[in-house]
């Protein structure tokens, strides 16, 4: 099959394009004929920080498709069911071979391109928000990286549970495209201070949760954003960067940090429940998720490039 694939760590140049052997299907795996592959940011961060399985390691957490085959215990599955499949790696290849747990049923008449793009943004937005987030109507939240896939999902799902959303992106023209949404208030991060606003926003009071999905150098602003017993969700970092938390900083603020990783999560029936809900909203129009920009998998380097230097708006999506 076609694949990307790199053997060691660095910038969107070590990833190689060109042919691999098939993945094995064991007896508990749905393969997957790749039709639209999902670039989520947690596969460029893993391209420069996590250390490659082998020589030929293929990224990806996400992709939708056609089941091909099936392992002889699967029973939720068969040939020609049209699916989302998650994994920790694997997804930039013409097939992709998951655990039958990671396999998700998109509903009929759904476009495939668009269910590529839903479980991951969502996913982590909800559990961000309110499984581990904890968010109540008429509470402030602040989506850092508001015009990301995860932040407009953030922002849709915040909204119509009744909170007041803050968010931030680079510039009036996308924060006016994020707006109608549910952005009640835009801040331009380029030339506004973020803790200043958010403690205007607020009566002075600071916001009660922040979803921190671009990380780097924002992080002590958004601190400065936040209430004392605040709660901080540390979802990305788009920079690539990795700031920290000081001990007494958490101190002295009170606050709760909370690191969301959705993906430990996606075998459950809880989350097999929320995808199958978040898929209908989506499929009904009543969420929404842009797709920037399409490549074709031989575009590799090229695709990862664009999503680590030009801050879609919404996902990226490539097709082997």
């Amino acid at each position: 099959m076609k694949a990307a694939w790199y053997g060691e760590n660095g910038g969107p140049e070590v990833l190689h394009y060109g042919d691999i052997p098939d993945p094995e299907v064991g007896p508990k795996t749905v393969l997957v004929r790749v039709e639209w592959i999902s670039i989520e940011g947690g596969d460029l961060l893993n391209r420069i920080h996590a250390a490659p399985s082998s020589d030929h390691h293929i990224p990806g957490y996400q992709a939708a498709g056609i089941v091909e085959a099936v392992g002889n215990e699967v029973t939720r599955f068969k040939a020609g069911d049209r699916v989302v499949a998650f994994d920790w790696n694997g997804s930039h290849a013409e097939f992709f071979a998951v655990p039958e747990h990671y396999a998700y049923p998109v509903p009929e008449g759904m476009d495939l391109r668009q269910a590529s793009i839903v479980p991951i943004a969502f996913g982590t937005a909800h559990d961000a928000l309110f499984e581990y987030g904890g968010l109540k109507a008429g509470e402030f939240v602040l989506v850092q990286g508001a015009a990301g896939g995860v932040g407009l999902s953030a922002v849709q799902l915040a909204a119509r549970a009744g909170a007041q959303v803050i968010g931030t992106a680079s510039g009036e023209a996308r924060l006016d495209r994020i707006r109608p949404l549910g952005l009640e208030h835009g801040i331009d991060y380029r030339n506004e201070d973020i803790a200043a606003r958010c403690r205007e926003i607020t009566g002075g009071k600071g916001v009660d949760l922040v979803l921190d999905l671009a990380g780097g150098k924002g992080k002590d602003l958004l601190v400065k954003a936040l209430r004392p017993h605040g709660r901080y969700s540390v979802i990305g970092a788009a920079e690539g960067t990795l700031p920290s938390f000081d001990f007494f900083e958490l101190i002295r603020k009170a606050m709760q940090v909370t690191g969301i990783s959705f993906g430990r999560d996606m075998h459950t029936p809880r989350v097999h429940q929320l995808l199958e809900d978040l898929f209908a909203d989506v499929a009904s129009g009543a969420l929404v998720l842009p797709i920037e920009r399409e490549f074709r998998l031989s575009e590799v380097r090229e695709a990862h490039e664009f999503v680590a230097t030009q801050h879609p708006f919404g996902r990226v999506v490539m097709r082997p």
